[in-house]
């Protein structure tokens, strides 16, 4: 029995390398179509691992508040560019947070050279402001209690903070509590 579970084990962590073995005997045999849907299989099963690892990174609730269960997904190229995404949800009563995670994708260049622009940064109302040693752009509106912070970790990550009915301190604890070491492994 344990010869038996320990083999499935195996098999389920090989997953990704069969599907890549399928592909590389379906390229050989010059059929291209299950050559490639073989791959890109295999390329989603290695974004759907890495959106599980980026799941780690998000900071347990602030006292007071509550979180829904971290989520992730990756999506292939032909899907806004790719990538992997995750994020977590944060209540009390009315109040919001939100914390997104974007990375490895093509979108997240034009992204960047927006937010290192100082003068895009500040346009619109955000302020530069290092958060964690991270280089972020923090907007608030006082009067609404809501805002948003951008950060771009190791030049490959974005995180987003957005916050409804908080202050501009939690809004702050929050995105200093993610896990930036962990992000820039």
């Amino acid at each position: 029995l344990i010869a038996v579970l320990a083999s499935a084990a195996n098999a389920r962590a090989d997953e990704v390398e069969d599907a890549i073995q399928e592909g590389l005997a379906a390229y050989k045999s010059e059929d291209y179509s299950s050559a490639a849907s073989s791959l890109d299989y295999a390329a989603q099963l290695i974004r759907q691992k890495k959106g599980g690892e980026l799941e780690s990174v998000f900071p347990e609730p602030l006292d007071g508040w509550t979180a829904d269960d971290a989520s992730s997904e990756g999506t292939a190229a032909a899907m806004f560019g790719g990538g992997v995404t995750a994020s977590r949800d944060y209540r009390r009563d009315d109040d919001s947070v939100s914390i997104q995670l974007v990375t490895d994708s093509p979108l997240l260049q034009g992204v960047m050279m927006m937010l290192s622009n100082p003068s895009f940064a500040l346009a619109d109302g955000g302020k530069l402001e290092r958060i964690n040693g991270q280089k972020g752009i923090v907007k608030y509106d006082e009067d609404n209690r809501s805002g948003d912070i951008n950060l771009v970790v190791d030049n490959r990550v974005l995180v987003t903070v957005e916050g409804n009915g908080v202050d501009r301190d939690e809004l702050i604890a929050y995105a200093s509590a993610v896990d930036f070491d962990k992000l820039s492994e």
